[in-house]
């Protein structure tokens, strides 16, 4: 440590990350990734206080660059420092010192983060050896490097060692004598580098040279790595990059040191990831902070699939979602809280002609197919199918009330055995492998084979994409128990292993990526589970617990990395990840096979097949919790499948064609069964009702309109100093990491409210429970230009980018680009005439920002170079709305006109223009917005006269709604919630609409009065929202701007939790050009439209 201060001291940091680099790299674990980030940070800011500019982006963009991957928030704050004269400008490090005595106080965080980090555990003091030792170790070896030989020779010599060699055949087929340990071999190498989670043998002889040297020759031979790996002259430590399953997740980024004081601590705390530890802890022994009954063992629900279950996933973040395959070819969506099928595909060939001559062939003669793997994409929006036969399917899910097809992919010969998702080179691709013996990488967008790795003598069994620093690869295993590790070169195996009980193995490591395990079962039928020690290459632990004999293989997950569990012998086991012994066990009530389980992301609910073709949710307290959250309160990413899909006819048959749902409650779970309105079930489910009475659901209560009218009824918070009514609020944003509200108002002036992360709101984001901060730096106000302007006619405008460190708006004269943290122009440009009056940045580029104007153009503006790029023309008014999509690849624009057009995003080409549909007896004038479904297909198109959803790669309208009822004023704003499950429209009375997203019926009103004050009520002077901005992150929060200059958001109570319920069946819904109603009033005839 002498010689480490020393040079911190010194401030010679690239001697102190060479000398670091011999003990850990930046990426080994959360420790090591705050040693090299603290490291590389005080060398920027002391370049900023030298005022070497220069200097300061150079280590921005090479040295804490790679953070900016694990937190891109802090990487941006980090970036901010550059626009000021003097860092210490920034509140939080106005106290920062000299450079002394910055880095006295850094090297005592440095020393705590070392002595915590287990990659220095015994490390800090050189350890007493015995002068025999370092002959022992070079027999040690010369034993291992020789028992690798094929024809080892006897008594080798020492020199042997400095250069890789064979021995020659001598004739003597003696084996080798070990040097002076006789009668011994060395079977577990002490000094062993870690090319995955398997030990070399014997077997691997011709492989020898690539035990110590194929992740070396990654950068030489692939076009994905980059990096080189020294060869094994040291112990590598413990991989712990972090991986769910096949990895789902990344690593958390610590936050800065603290430079002990109060303003510092604040900044640094904001900065944190929620999942970061904000101090260093100290290793102490470790204590169960958990008991036995956070395992989720208590049954909540039964569900009937009709078919025997192959294979699950529990969606990534709404733990709720469970995606299930099934033996007869059929994938489904379950909604555990709600206990129904959101979606359910039947097995079907979405075009036999694309199919390859033997698959064709093989389906006339076998129709039956079973799904091998189902998975979710690390995102959730994705959905990945492997089959037993050739194919493998690809889904988008957007949120929607169904699975959208993206590809199908004739991709083996005979059954495709797994499928995972991968990101090679930054690229999305899916990976497969099957009973030809071969791996395939495809990309996910087009359907392209990349690549194809062959190798093993078996069909393959299961695949496991992982990475290591940045280098990525592929475990494989097959049915001989063999593994292998690809990199994505086509260059064939770089290892050849074989796996504990050289049988079909699985592997998965802990949510946190640090520990890894192995399951599987022999021929002879002996199961095993096991943790292994990737920095040894050897066996950490074998877990007891498993009977002599299994029918089939076993399967298993972790959780909460601490649990692991394994369903066997009709028996679901329980261990404690640091303890071998079983912990317990549960039959769930009886009627399990040895068949799949699986954890939900927090290992609070527990999914297992039953032998009557079933799934039974076992869970814990926390897990009943959330299962009757969603039941009152149904919030997943989408709304149950419409009934619509029942055919008119009501028979029996009909229902059955949307697959039946039979529903078991436990008498054991607390869950109530969802609710049949009017004694009629959509889904045509069986429930059997609970014992207790009193959960019962009365089914013959006729559903009601939910109405909101007192303040009391909903949780409101008025952001503070937003009164202005001089002022109305004309447009109104929240930030993308929801932590903060942006209103511009008509005098040209934006105001910032942020929701600082505290005991009473610890996870820092917008909520109605807490009052805001009105931010407001010492630079003053963001301030449009409007020298000029006249402020009644001006239409303002305004977007942010999407890492929230921009903002670009304009109040009728010209674009200000301002700093969002700083609140300084950066730059500004486009002056008027025509003015700006709609604006949008294109979502893979910040750079590039749409402009609509006054004149009815859109200008494609580059920033960087301060130019227009194209100039867009197709609409007679001036432009009112811009959308891009992703998926279609357009950018959509709304006019005054009334009238929509479609660009191509490629070369902006017009590809269509549409008018929207004006009720008889309405003008086609006023202001048309336009915004994207979260699938980037479905458009909510807004216009005083109506509500409309279209489909925006046909550009053909499929539902509408206009002002009826309760609300019949014209509408002045509307937008999807973030899950865009409901749509919120503001009306000129004064009142809000909550929509059902997918059918646009009404699910709840809120008057007022609700947010008015009674003397406002009275005054003389209407008030009423202009417009609503919908949470980021929470989809039952929104936001509405009032047109006396006040801002409120508002959220249900927390007894409701949601806006109202879900609408009744629809038997006049506005489809294709039919109008849906609001109520139990039919609402206008398509012929009642001005065509």
């Amino acid at each position: 440590m002498k010689f480490f201060e020393e040079k911190v001291q010194a401030g010679e940091w690239d001697e102190v990350e060479k000398y670091l680099s011999g003990f850990t790299k930046v990426d080994d674990n959360r420790y090591s990734m705050k040693i090299f980030f603290e490291i590389r940070k005080q060398k920027y800011l002391e370049a900023l206080d030298r005022q070497d500019k220069a200097k300061a982006v150079e280590i921005l963009a090479g040295d804490l660059k790679v953070f900016s991957t694990f937190n891109e928030e802090l990487y941006k704050e980090i970036t901010q420092l550059l626009t000021l004269n003097n860092f210490r400008e920034n509140e939080q490090l106005s106290k920062y010192g000299d450079t002394k005595t910055a880095r006295r106080v850094m090297l005592v965080e440095l020393k705590k983060l070392i002595e915590a980090n287990p990659f220095f555990r015994d490390k800090l003091a050189f350890p007493t050896l015995k002068s025999s030792r370092l002959r022992t170790l070079i027999n040690q070896s010369l034993n291992w490097q020789h028992q690798l030989c094929k024809n080892p020779r006897s008594n080798p010599d020492i020199k042997t060692l400095f250069t890789d060699h064979t021995c020659t055949p001598t004739s003597s087929p003696l084996t080798p004598t070990p040097v002076n340990l006789p009668g011994a071999s060395i079977a577990k190498p002490l000094a062993y580098t870690s090319l995955g989670p398997f030990p070399p043998t014997a077997a691997a002889a011709t492989n020898a040279g690539a035990l110590t040297g194929w992740m070396a020759n990654a950068s030489a031979s692939s076009s994905v790595q980059a990096a080189v790996v020294t060869a094994s002259y040291m112990p590598v430590p413990q991989n712990q990059v972090s991986v769910l399953k096949c990895p789902r997740t990344l690593p958390s980024v610590p936050g800065m040191v603290d430079y002990q004081n109060p303003d510092h601590e604040q900044l640094m705390k904001r900065l944190r990831p929620a999942s970061s530890v904000d101090e260093v802890t100290y290793p102490t022994p470790r204590k169960q902070a958990w008991s036995l009954e956070d395992l989720p063992r208590t049954v909540a629900l039964t569900m009937h699939q009709g078919s025997m279950v192959t294979s699950m996933d529990f969606h990534p973040s709404h733990n709720t979602l469970l995606l299930v395959g099934s033996a007869n070819g059929e994938i489904t969506i379950w909604e555990l809280g709600m206990r129904k099928k959101l979606v359910s595909k039947p097995f079907k060939i979405w075009e036999m002609s694309a199919c390859s001559m033997p698959l064709q062939a093989l389906m006339v003669s076998d129709t039956t197919i079973s799904v091998s793997r189902v998975t979710w994409s690390p995102d959730g929006s994705f959905v990945g199918v492997a089959f037993s036969k050739h194919l493998i399917h690809l889904y988008a899910y957007g949120g929607s009330n169904d699975l959208i097809q993206r590809l199908e992919i004739d991709a083996h010969a005979g059954g495709v055995n797994d499928l995972a998702f991968a990101h090679p080179n930054k690229q999305f691709c899916i990976v497969t492998c099957g009973d030809d013996k071969i791996i395939k990488v495809w990309d996910s967008a087009t359907g392209k084979k990349l690549f194809n790795f062959e190798g093993h003598d078996a069909p393959i069994y299961s695949i496991c994409p992982h990475h290591k620093e940045n280098i990525q690869f592929i475990f494989s295993t097959d049915a001989n128990g063999k593994i292998k590790a690809w990199l994505y070169d086509n260059l064939g195996s770089r290892v050849d292993y074989d796996a504990p009980g050289h049988s079909c193995t699985r592997m998965l490591y802990s949510a946190d990526g640090s520990r890894l395990f192995f399951c599987g079962t022999s021929i002879d039928g002996e199961s095993f589970l096991v943790e292994w020690n990737e920095s040894e290459g050897a066996i950490k632990r074998t877990y007891v617990g498993f009977r002599k004999k299994t029918a089939g293989v076993v399967s298993f997950d972790t959780a909460q990395n601490h649990l692991l569990a394994a369903g066997e012998d009709s028996q679901i086991k329980f261990w404690d990840m640091d303890n071998i012994n079983l912990l317990t066990f549960t039959d769930a009530e009886g009627g399990l096979p040895s068949s799949p389980c699986e954890f939900s992301k927090e290992g609070n609910l527990l999914a297992v097949t039953t032998a009557d073709n079933g799934i039974k949710i076992l869970a814990n307290a926390v897990g009943l919790r959330s299962l009757r959250t969603v039941e009152t309160s149904f919030d997943p990413l989408r709304t149950p499948i419409a009934s619509a899909a029942i055919k008119a006819s009501g028979s029996s048959s009909a229902v059955a064609n949307v697959g039946p749902s039979n529903f078991k409650v436990e008498r054991s779970s607390p869950i109530r069964p969802s609710s049949v309105h009017n004694g009629v079930d959509p889904l045509g489910r069986s429930i059997e009702k609970p014992r207790v009475l009193d959960d019962a659901i009365d089914n013959t209560k006729p559903w009601q309109l939910a109405e909101i009218v007192d303040p009391g009824q909903c949780q409101l918070v008025t952001l503070p100093d937003s009164t202005d009514s001089s002022s109305k609020v004309v447009r109104l944003l929240y930030t993308n990491n929801a932590n903060g509200i942006l209103a511009l108002g008509l005098n040209g002036v934006q105001k910032l409210w942020k929701w600082l992360r505290n005991e009473q709101n610890p996870s820092g984001k917008a909520t109605a429970n807490v009052v805001p901060h009105h931010w407001q730096p010492t630079s003053g106000l963001m301030t449009n230009d409007v020298i000029g302007v006249n402020l009644e006619e001006a239409v303002p405008c305004i977007a942010v980018s999407k890492n929230d460190s921009y903002v670009l708006s304009a109040t009728g004269g010209k674009v200000s680009l301002f700093n969002l943290m700083t609140f300084r122009v950066m730059t500004t440009f486009m002056s008027p005439p025509p003015a700006s009056t709609f604006l949008a940045f294109h979502p893979q580029d910040n750079n590039i920002i749409a402009i609509g104007m006054e004149d009815s153009t859109i200008h494609i503006y580059n920033v960087r170079v301060a130019e227009v790029k194209s100039k867009l023309k197709g609409h007679q008014k001036r432009i009112t709305g811009l959308a891009f999509s992703t998926s279609l690849n357009i950018l959509v624009s709304s006019g005054a006109d009334a009238h929509l057009c479609v660009w191509s995003i490629d070369t902006w080409e017009k590809r269509k223009s549409v008018a929207i549909q004006i009720p008889a007896g309405k003008a086609p004038t006023g202001e048309t917005r336009v915004q994207f479904h979260s699938d980037q297909i479905r458009m909510l198109v807004v216009h005083e006269t109506q509500l409309a959803i279209y489909d925006a790669s046909k550009m053909e309208r499929i539902r509408q709604w206009i002002p009826q009822d309760v609300l019949s004023a014209p509408i002045t704003y509307a937008a999807y919630s973030c899950n865009s499950q409901y749509v919120y429209a503001t009306f000129r009375d004064g009142n809000i609409g909550v929509f059902d997203a997918d059918n646009m019926r009404l699910r709840c009103r809120i008057a007022s009065s609700v947010y008015l004050s009674p003397v406002i009520l009275k005054g003389n002077q209407a008030v009423y929202p202009l417009v609503v901005a919908a949470h980021p992150m929470e989809a039952n929060q929104f936001a509405i701007g009032l047109s006396d200059g006040i801002v409120k958001v508002m959220e249900p109570s927390e007894s409701e939790r949601k806006w109202g319920v879900n609408p009744p069946p629809m038997d006049n819904s506005a489809v294709n050009g039919r109008t849906t109603s609001s109520s139990t009033t039919s609402n206008h005839t398509a012929d009642q439209l001005q065509r």
